[in-house]
């Protein structure tokens, strides 16, 4: 079998990678035991699985691992710790933004990528930024308040 070594939250990490096609969200939740991405519906449509790879937000249940080699990949697990959260986790806190949990972890990463490149983004553009991201509750009048926080924050 060929060894594939991903860039996961700032370490180096290396799997057994018997097919490098194999998508990279199969190989952090079975291999690297980080469950934050979620496999939802795994055609890249409701974002659960987003992971940021080089800073932009990419749907890991269609990237596969040998894509990834050499890039940088952050999951959610690499964003803070529960006793310092990162301030999108923070906001979402605050804002009582997760419900069911399905969208979360799309919907963070997605935000954190959004403030990386628009630090002071409109509610519509924050809107734009999360379209891609299914929720099935309803939370989003939460979710985009908890963007605007962090973003107030300034620390995204």
């Amino acid at each position: 079998m060929p060894n594939i070594t991903l860039d996961i939250n700032g370490a180096a990490r290396t799997i057994d990678a018997w097919d490098p096609d194999m998508p990279l969200l199969h190989a952090l939740r079975n291999d690297l035991g980080l469950h934050a991405a979620k496999f939802g519906c795994g055609l890249g449509q409701c974002g659960s699985c987003t992971v940021l790879i080089d800073g932009a937000a990419v749907r890991s249940c269609l990237t596969s691992v040998g894509s990834a080699a050499g890039k940088r990949i952050v999951t959610a697990e690499g964003l803070g710790s529960p006793a310092k959260p990162h301030a999108v986790q923070a906001a979402f806190i605050a804002e009582q933004a997760a419900q069911c949990g399905y969208c979360t972890n799309g919907m963070v990463m997605s935000a954190v990528a959004l403030l990386a490149r628009t630090p002071k983004p409109t509610r519509e553009q924050a809107q734009q930024a999360l379209a891609g991201n299914l929720c099935r509750c309803g939370s989003h009048d939460r979710v985009l308040r908890a963007v605007q926080r962090a973003a107030d924050a300034g620390r995204a």
